[in-house]
């Protein structure tokens, strides 16, 4: 029993440590995470200072990490399609804009989420 948990504990730090490569990465080459990175900081800030409820804390700040979730698969889809081929196509162009617009519909989210909250805060 001992050489299996040594070995699962051994795989948990290995995609840990490759998860971490893949979001520096990300924070290196793309700026946009950088400013989602600003954003959710602000927003966890406010989050916490407002009198909200553990379940509407929890529920904005999931949200805003959900968006960095998007931004790194955005990156990754980016990624695969520029390793295929850097000549434009119609096809790895419409690629690059569903993992852009999975970003955008997730902060839309996350922002519809916030309105919802801040009115029932104020109601």
């Amino acid at each position: 029993m001992t050489g299996f948990i040594k070995e699962q504990a051994s795989r948990v730090v290995k995609r840990a440590v490759w998860s971490w490569i893949g979001f520096v990465h990300v924070y290196r080459t793309e700026g946009s995470l950088s400013q989602w990175l600003v954003l959710n900081a602000i927003f966890a800030i406010l989050a916490f200072v407002l009198p909200l409820s553990a379940g509407e804390r929890g529920f904005l700040l999931m949200g805003g990490i959900i968006v960095l979730a998007m931004e790194c698969m955005n990156t990754a889809v980016e990624r695969v399609v520029d390793d295929i081929s850097t000549e434009k196509r119609e096809l790895a162009q419409q690629a690059k804009d569903c993992g852009s617009a999975a970003v955008a519909v997730s902060g839309i989210g996350v922002g519809i989420g916030w309105v919802c909250v801040i009115i029932g805060f104020l109601v």
